[in-house]
Formats: C-alpha cells, sequence, structure tokens
C-alpha cells in the first residue's frame, strides 16, 4: 500500500478516487430490504458536523480525492443538507452527486441548480403507487415521480436505482425501459445483496443481471456502452431507445476495479460496503491523517465478502 504524491493506492493497485458520504442513517422510508421497519436511528448528537465533513473532504482532497456523493439513509432530510452540500459543492473536486429516495428532492431542486451538486441518482423500485407502497411502506409515489421529471426538466444528470426481485418487481422491467426511452432518463437495475435486512430474503428474491438480459433480449438488442474502468455498472442502449446499466455486485462483483471508500455519519471512513472494518477519522489532525489512511487501503478486500449483517441504511447508499 502507499501514498504516492499524495494518491491513495492500494496493495492491488486501485486508486481510490470516490468517496461516499453519508449525512445520517435516518430514512423516512421503510423499504423492507433496507431496514427494519420500527428502526433505531443514530442519535444526532453522534453525527458529524458540517465543518467536520468540510474538513475531513477537503483534507482528502489533497490525497486525490476526485469525486464525492452525498448519501444517507435519507440525505435530504437532514436539517443542514443545503449546508453541507453548499461545502461540499466548493471543494476543489471533478463530480458532486446525490443519491436520494426523492420524497423531497423536487423542494431541493433550484437550490442544487446553483451548487456544482449536478448528477442525481434517485431510488425508484417500481413504476406503480401500489408497487411502490409495498416496497416502501409510503403512499408518496406521486411525489417522488413528479420529482423525477421536474429534476430531468432543470438539465440534472438523472439516473433511476431500481432493485431488482423477484416476485416483487421484476414484471417491471419492461415498463422500465418504456419509461427510460420515454423521458431519456438512464435506469440502472441493481441486484439485491446479502445486507443486513436482505439476508432473510436474498435467496428466493434474488434475480441474477444475465437472466434479466436474457429476457430483455426476447425483445430488444442491446448495444453496449463504454463506461469508466471503475464503474460499478455496465450499461446498454436499448433498440427502443432506453438507456439502462446494471450494477451485477453479487453475480459479477467489481471489488478488482473498486475505486470507493465511505465515510459514515458518526465519522468513520470504511474501505468496503460489504465490510464493518473501518477506522475513525473524526478529530483526527490533518497532519496524522497518513497512517490511518494506509490502514484504510489494507482494508480493502480484493474479492467479494458473502454478507455484511448491518443494515444498508447504516452503511450509506
Amino acid at each position: 500500500m502507499s501514498i504516492k504524491g499524495k494518491v491513495l493506492i492500494d496493495p492491488h493497485g486501485r486508486r481510490i478516487r470516490k468517496l461516499r458520504v453519508s449525512l445520517l442513517d435516518a430514512c423516512n422510508f421503510r423499504c423492507f430490504y433496507c431496514m427494519p421497519e420500527q428502526a433505531k436511528f443514530m442519535s444526532s448528537a453522534k453525527w458529524i458536523t458540517p465543518d467536520e465533513i468540510e474538513g475531513i473532504c477537503k483534507t482528502l482532497c489533497t490525497y486525490g480525492l476526485e469525486q464525492i456523493r452525498i448519501t444517507g439513509g435519507e440525505p435530504t432530510i437532514r436539517k443542514e443538507f443545503r449546508d453541507i452540500t453548499t461545502r461540499i459543492s466548493n471543494l476543489p473536486i471533478d463530480k458532486v452527486g446525490l443519491t436520494t429516495n426523492g420524497q423531497h428532492l423536487e423542494k431541493e431542486l433550484d437550490f442544487l441548480k446553483d451548487t456544482r451538486c449536478q448528477h442525481i441518482n434517485i431510488s425508484l423500485d417500481s413504476l406503480t403507487p401500489e408497487g411502490f407502497h409495498h416496497i416502501t411502506k409510503r403512499n408518496v409515489f406521486d411525489k417522488v415521480f413528479s420529482g423525477i421529471l421536474k429534476c430531468k426538466e432543470m438539465g440534472f444528470n438523472v439516473k433511476l436505482n431500481t432493485v431488482l426481485m423477484r416476485g416483487v418487481n421484476d414484471h417491471e422491467v419492461s415498463d422500465f425501459i418504456k419509461f427510460s426511452a420515454k423521458h431519456d432518463i438512464e435506469v440502472r437495475f441493481l441486484e439485491l445483496m446479502k445486507i443486513g435486512q436482505a439476508c432473510g430474503v436474498q435467496d428466493k428474491m434474488f434475480i441474477a443481471a444475465d437472466e434479466v438480459i436474457a429476457r430483455v433480449e426476447e425483445k430488444e438488442q442491446l448495444e453496449k456502452v463504454v463506461v469508466e474502468h471503475d464503474s460499478t455498472s455496465f450499461n446498454f442502449t436499448t433498440s427502443s431507445g432506453g438507456k439502462i446499466g446494471f450494477i451485477a455486485s453479487e453475480s459479477k462483483p467489481f471489488c478488482g476495479a473498486c475505486s470507493r471508500w465511505r465515510l459514515s455519519p458518526d465519522g468513520f471512513l470504511r474501505a468496503c460496503l460489504m465490510s464493518n472494518k473501518g477506522m475513525k477519522i473524526r478529530g483526527v489532525d490533518p497532519a496524522d491523517y497518513g497512517p490511518i489512511l494506509k490502514e484504510v487501503l489494507a482494508m480493502k478486500p480484493t474479492g467479494r465478502i458473502h454478507h455484511v449483517l448491518q443494515d444498508m441504511n447504516q452503511i450509506g447508499g
């Protein structure tokens, strides 16, 4: 492992250049694969402050950090969301993104348009109010759908993240492709991962990307799209005009090219979504980051970890 010229290179030659910043573990949805319905969340007193987030990210920029994605839980429900987003937007990085469930997105769009946070990923697992409620336990489909279309209309780079589950929403794949073609919005189909609550249902609900692709190819011609070498998805355009991607982290792990770290709401740097290992970075003097960053580099696994019992909302999207 090494920090060469202030660039983070792990023992296997992977360069860390992307950071997921989780603002909180709380969420206003209760997606059954993500958290229990009676979820208990971290006390806000434990959250790293906007000043601390800015300081940590600013220091990591000196180590070659290029992209930051703001996540949760649901990041828009943190009261300092705009303050934190503004601070991150002002850092010397190439790309700022947001992952959200979309309930409060529409009211944030005017604010976001004036920041550098122009890449918005919205989690949407069904295109029907009934399917949406079954998964999220909330009756806000119309608000989320309206926010998605408004986001696209305002010129943001919009992507939908759709966790596919056998017998739950896999029958909607064609509808999502039609939606993509109609609205020129990329839809990324995610495999259900063995994380937290999903560990109990993954065996019966899992559907592999290859199976979905085979279904799509019965009706569509797919053309491969070139993506960055460390992209989490592999992408296609469809003959009907859709833009789709697959995040096949179970059947086609992308560990070998992973370039991401995660910052937890209470100030721990984590090397991998599937590992609880991390190092406390909160309160550390920037001059003392070196040894900590080397330890986190050494924690990054080379292959797929089978499962993690911590719930998804606690890890960060």
